[in-house]
């Protein structure tokens, strides 16, 4: 039997650097041109499928994900750093869907398959690259774009990796309860559990296992 794990997060990813505006400042050059350099991009947010991953339990106490900005501009026409991304690992069968809309973004299956979900803002331009015939001293820059954001859902259908089978009132489900985080009802009469139950069960640096 398959059952759906869900999960809330948000991402947002980084705002692009913003542009310089500067000017040559050198010995002999009293009158150097522009020469503020570009902002850096700022960092995408992607989902990548790790193949030690099989449920969303590491994103219970971790729901919110947000890449870095890219670097500004400088003098010297120097750019700015591009922002690394923001790698999120999810595991294989993850369905991806706009939170808001519902609109399905992706659908990660296999090992190493990744989806960019948030895209990082553009760079602002320094002032040098809006130095014309007309005007050869800009002093103005453009500032960066911001990162995308949004709330995403993520599904992920599970199968059991351990079953536990026995008669009626055994203690099937206080083993679930105590090597878990499930909560099945647990009562001194048979046949409490009346539909199948899933826990996670961590095993530190190991991977887990559902049960």
């Amino acid at each position: 039997m398959q059952f759906i794990d869900r999960t809330k997060i948000i991402v947002k990813a980084g705002d692009g650097g913003h542009g310089k505006s500067a000017f040559r400042r050198e010995k002999f050059v009293p009158k150097g041109g522009p020469s503020g350099g570009d902002g850096g991009r700022g960092a995408d947010v992607i989902l990548k499928v790790d193949r030690n991953m099989n449920t969303l339990l590491d994103f219970r106490y971790h729901r919110k994900f947000v890449g870095k900005n890219g670097g500004n501009g400088d003098i010297k026409n120097q750019y700015g750093k591009n922002a690394p991304h923001c790698i999120i690992k999810v595991p294989a069968g993850t369905l991806v869907k706009d939170a808001e809309t519902g609109e399905v973004l992706a659908d990660l299956v296999h090992e190493g398959d990744e989806a960019v979900v948030a895209k990082g803002g553009r760079g602002g331009r320094g002032n040098a690259k809006f130095a014309t015939s007309a005007n050869r001293a800009p002093t103005f820059a453009e500032l960066g774009e911001p990162g995308e954001g949004r709330t995403l859902l993520l599904e992920l259908k599970l199968l059991a990796d351990v079953g536990l089978v026995g008669y009626p009132s055994v203690g099937k489900s206080s083993i679930i309860a105590s090597v878990s985080a499930a909560r099945p009802e647990i009562a001194d009469y048979h046949f409490t559990t009346i539909t199948p139950v899933l826990g996670v069960v961590s095993l530190g640096d190991a991977q887990n296992f559902v049960m």
